[in-house]
């Protein structure tokens, strides 16, 4: 679960790096955004034939997958605020 955690921060912290504009949100939005991204990656690559678990291709795509998540939250939050 650690692990989990960390890697989600790492991916979190990518996706906040590779998408520009303003990152709302501090280290907790960070690791969410990132394990829901790496998630929603695993997810869909894996059942879909794209790579295996543990494969370096996953960890692309989970960043892939947070920064989609990520410019989600940005439209969500600047149209509540």
């Amino acid at each position: 679960m650690l692990s989990s955690i960390l890697l989600g921060f790492a991916v979190g912290l990518a996706a906040k790096i590779l998408l520009p504009g303003k990152a709302p949100g501090g280290w907790v939005i960070t690791c969410l955004l990132g394990i829901a991204g790496g998630a929603v990656a695993h997810l869909l690559g894996t059942s879909a034939g794209y790579y295996r678990d543990y494969e370096p291709l996953g960890f692309a795509a989970a960043i892939v997958g947070a920064m989609f998540i990520l410019f989600l939250y940005r439209v969500l939050v600047r149209r509540t605020t």
